[in-house]
């Protein structure tokens, strides 16, 4: 029973891990317009640093330029104001009502610079990934010192953790190879 709530837990701090990695993806720019992009800046809204996403609706009609209608025109500066501020190195355009961002084209130069912060996140991830199975065998030792887990009992539970470990890692090195495939392959 013990042994089966361990595994249980560092499952889903791993999983917990993996989706952390594929929202901060998202904000990474690409040369391609998605909302992902942008739904995450924060607005000072009414004192308050709110997502963009709450306070607009996000489209991407074409695959270079994202179009944001606020549902209160009058923040229109203040979403202008965080676009320009945030490191995407985007310049919006408004006409009063919507807010028109285009994307330009990504050189070979900074793709590689983003393959190269994708990969440091990956790396990142993985030490937390790794740090979840540690704090997990911890416990597994603590449990059998314990005598609430029996030898072969504790062992199964490494084992099953260390097979999460490997199975979490190959996910982020999947997500690192399609992200990675995506900028570079963008003209």
């Amino acid at each position: 029973m013990i042994s089966q709530k361990i595994q249980t837990e560092t499952k889903r701090k791993m999983e917990k891990t993996i989706e952390i990695m594929k929202e901060e993806l998202k904000s990474i720019r690409t040369g391609r317009a998605t909302p992902g992009l942008v739904e995450n800046i924060k607005i000072n809204y009414y004192g308050s640093h709110t997502p963009l996403k709450q306070l607009a609706n996000i489209a991407a009609p074409e695959p270079r330029l994202i179009v944001i209608s606020p549902y209160d025109p009058s923040i229109i500066k203040d979403i202008e104001k965080a676009i320009l501020q945030s490191e995407l190195g985007l310049t919006p355009n408004t006409d009063g009502k919507v807010i028109r961002i285009p994307i330009p084209p990504l050189s070979e130069e900074r793709r590689e610079k983003i393959v190269a912060q994708i990969k440091e996140m990956t790396e990142e991830n993985k030490v937390a990934i790794r740090n979840i199975r540690r704090e997990a065998n911890k416990h597994v030792d603590r449990e059998e010192k314990n005598s609430q887990l029996t030898e072969d009992e504790a062992k199964k539970t490494k084992d099953q953790i260390q097979k999460f470990t490997h199975e979490h890692e190959v996910k982020l090195n999947e997500l690192l190879a399609k992200k990675s495939e995506e900028i570079l392959k963008i003209q």
